[in-house]
């Protein structure tokens, strides 16, 4: 069984400790538009692509040993004050490297990962969004817009590294989410070759809705308007998994101008404090849609 993650950050982390529980092989495909916090200071100060959604879903694929904590560990104070220790080993393996792909792999092997974790585009890119308030550049900035109505990175030539299109094509099921929709998950899909290898691949497509909305950035949206967003940055998915207890309206699912109708599956997917997405939970909800 193949699975496939898109996305970043926590969201794309909680699916890949989720796909571990039913998936044989596990790849996540990460957002690298990132420009705040540590990973903003190391794009511009090393000009590297952003670090810190990949750390993330590497610590996700890796057991809980010592140095998985420690790539998680963030310095309080000094010089390094913010940077988390995964970031700069990272920055590190990949100015040995000269590769982004190969020092993502080394890191992977280091923490003992069990599945890949690939750039979305091994290219420094920016996150723009064209909204209600007009133009805006950058994710960070872009999070802050709300009102979002598309989003595209720059250069808008960009392409994916090569094990990316092939995980797609080879995958099973691909998961999109749970996560910030526009300054993650699209943010991701907006990669050129991203978006038509996944228009393109025999993989049941799943798009795991947000527990909540996420201000300001889809204030008022409801899973209807998750799937039309989507649709209108030209991804299609075949189902959606969200949670009603949660306090996202389903919203309306009929044919609208984005596109058709996709099937919706309620589960209960919060963990026992009701703020995150559970990974068990979330395991036996995805591996239940496969045929």
């Amino acid at each position: 069984m193949r699975v496939v993650a898109l996305g970043g950050g926590h969201g794309t982390a909680v699916t890949l400790r989720a796909a571990r529980h039913y998936a044989d092989d596990v790849t996540a495909i990460v957002s690298v538009a990132d420009d705040g916090g540590s990973t903003g200071r190391l794009r511009e100060q090393l000009d590297v692509v952003a670090l810190g959604d990949m750390r993330k879903c590497l610590v996700a694929l890796a057991d809980d040993s010592l140095l998985a904590q420690a790539f998680e560990h963030r310095f309080g104070e000094g010089d390094l004050a913010g940077h988390a220790l995964g970031n700069l080993v990272l920055a590190g393996l990949v100015t040995a490297a000269g590769d982004l792909v190969v020092a993502v792999d080394e890191a992977a092997a280091l923490l003992g990962a069990s599945g890949r974790v690939l750039p979305a585009t091994t290219e420094k890119v920016v996150l723009r969004a064209v909204g209600e308030a007009g133009e805006v550049n950058g994710q960070v900035a872009v999070s802050r817009a709300g009102r979002i109505r598309r989003v595209s990175l720059v250069p808008a030539d960009c392409s994916p590294p090569p094990d990316a299109v092939s995980a797609l094509g080879k995958a099973d099921q691909v998961v999109i989410g749970p996560g910030s929709l526009f300054t993650s998950v699209l943010a991701a899909a907006a990669v050129p070759g991203i978006a038509e290898a996944l228009a393109s691949t025999a993989a049941q497509r799943v798009y795991v809705c947000n527990l909540r909305p996420q201000l300001p950035e889809t204030e008022g949206f409801d899973v209807a308007s998750h799937v039309a967003a989507l649709q209108a940055h030209g991804v299609t998915v075949d189902v959606v998994l969200y949670d009603s207890t949660a306090g996202v309206p389903l919203g309306d699912q009929g044919v609208s101008e984005a596109g058709p109708a996709v099937p919706v599956v309620d589960r209960r997917l919060t963990s026992s404090n009701g703020l995150v997405h559970d990974p068990a939970r979330l395991a036996r909800a995805l591996a239940d849609l496969l045929p």
